[in-house]
């Protein structure tokens, strides 16, 4: 498959060394040298999750790097002024090609967190401590793998479908074609459903890692996004109902609240730590006064209109926003002309932006209680229990209740909307606007992304893989 990150994988696997979530990986361990003991077991798959937070030299995975493709491609964000990057820039105006060098970033990082996965699962599967233990930890790995594929399947549609550890395959056989979507669909599924069995909770350093109501919450949006609705309804009332504890906060900005981490709306959050060689730089999305290093690194709202849908009183839209802002090292109060993104900007780390300790929620209770409703709407219409499920969200943000007797249509365009003012800056939705269709006439609103086309409904596949891979065919129209 893809040389030029495989051979380095051949060479050495990094593995943190201890199964704290926010550890920094420090040691480089061969494969063959790794897995000897549990300890050995429980850092590797410790090293699986890392890939979710860090990377050395670059913006880690879910610190920075998803918002690009996800966000910043959409209606919701553009490249601020000191955004100097010219593949960031070019995300920023869909006018992105196959050497971006964002897009092979997340290519990279992806295959880099698949490959520790399937290291991972070979190498415990053949070990012989206590077999509770040693099954969870497969089970993680599953979980996180299923996780990268997700993400790999929805950006970019057929890929190679790798499932062993590097060292232990033939180079050659690395090389191979592209899996068909259908494919890596269904090994997601098969992954997700072995992960079911999962615990439903940990406690101490374990806290953070992957449970049973984390893989029945991510197959429903494995379900939601290949429209098999009664399988996402299944799946949704076994997370809304099966006693994991899950509900919302009564404060919605407790969600990105250092001090409510892991909370009961957190079913699965990438772990970041200020401080720890592990900051979230979302945070450098919002990060746009002279509190911040750097001074003026944010991005921006893509036009007012993701600020305008919030109305009066949604108490989403300060969480979301700001226009003013108190330094509290100094009480120095700022005030902008434009809207800033605030949901990562730690205010306890203004002098190192890219410190933040906030998680970064890749699922979370407001998206099942969505995803249900939308499911059900789709199969029966507005039906009690979806407006139910959606009032429950729009409460929370003090909103009151959706509109009484909707038709279907009318239904289904509220609950967009209400998915995309629940999840600005969330990774969602560059997803949600491909999976339902709208990509092209919502982006193309936005007066400097009026370029977008058909052929944005995938990213193009790294013209760096295909030049060392020739079994690899580009997307349509790059």
């Amino acid at each position: 498959m893809i040389k030029n990150i495989f051979l380095g994988i051949l060479i050495a696997i990094a593995f943190t060394s201890c199964n704290k979530l926010n550890e920094n990986p420090v040691s480089v361990i061969t494969a063959a040298q790794s897995f000897q003991t549990q300890a050995d077991a429980v850092a590797g798959v410790t090293a699986v999750y890392s890939e979710l937070i860090y990377d050395a030299g670059e913006q880690p995975m879910y610190g920075r790097n998803i918002n690009f493709l996800t966000d910043m491609t959409t209606d919701d964000l553009a490249a601020g002024p000191s955004a100097i990057n010219p593949y960031v820039r070019a995300l920023s105006a869909d006018t992105y090609d196959a050497s971006n060098d964002r897009v092979l970033a997340i290519w990279r990082q992806t295959y880099v967190g698949i490959n520790r996965a399937n290291v991972a699962v070979d190498k415990i599967s053949a070990m012989t401590f206590d077999q509770t233990t040693r099954l969870r930890l497969v089970r993680e790995a599953k979980f996180l793998r299923a996780l990268y594929y997700f993400n790999l399947v929805r950006f970019f549609g057929a890929v190679p479908l790798v499932l062993h550890d590097a060292t232990s395959v033939d180079i050659t056989s690395l090389k191979t074609n592209q899996s068909t979507v259908t494919q890596v669909y269904q090994q997601i599924i098969a992954d997700l459903t072995e992960a079911e069995n999962l615990p439903a909770t940990y406690t101490g350093a374990d806290i953070g890692r992957a449970t049973a109501g984390a893989a029945k919450s991510l197959l429903v949006k494995v379900y939601l996004t290949q429209k098999d609705w009664a399988n996402t309804i299944l799946k949704a009332k076994e997370v809304m109902n099966g006693g994991y504890g899950y509900a919302l906060f009564a404060n919605y900005a407790d969600v990105f609240n250092k001090s409510a981490k892991n909370g009961k709306e957190h079913i699965f959050s990438a772990q970041f730590e200020a401080n720890s060689g592990t900051g979230n730089t979302s945070t450098l999305m919002g990060a746009s006064f002279t509190g911040f290093a750097g001074k003026v690194p944010a991005d921006l709202p893509a036009d007012t209109g993701v600020y305008n849908i919030f109305t009066a009183g949604d108490t989403r839209k300060a969480v979301t926003f700001y226009k003013t802002f108190t330094n509290p090292a100094t009480g120095t109060k700022y005030t902008f002309a434009s809207n800033y993104f605030r949901k990562y900007v730690d205010s306890t780390e203004l002098s190192t932006p890219a410190q933040s300790g906030i998680n970064f929620p890749i699922l979370r209770y407001a998206d099942v209680l969505l995803m249900y409703a939308e499911a059900v709407n789709e199969t029966s219409g507005p039906t009690a229990d979806a407006y139910n499920a959606i009032n429950l969200v729009r409460n929370r943000a003090n909103i009151g209740d959706l509109t009484a007797g909707l038709t279907q249509s009318a239904f289904r365009d509220a609950l967009y909307l209400e998915r995309r003012k629940e999840f600005v800056q969330e990774a969602q939705r560059w997803f949600d606007l491909v999976r339902t269709g709208r990509l092209v006439e919502a982006v193309s609103k936005v007066a400097a992304k009026t370029g977008v086309s058909t052929k944005n409904y995938l990213f193009p596949i790294p013209q760096s893989e295909i030049s060392v891979n020739s079994g690899l065919i580009q997307n349509t129209g790059y």
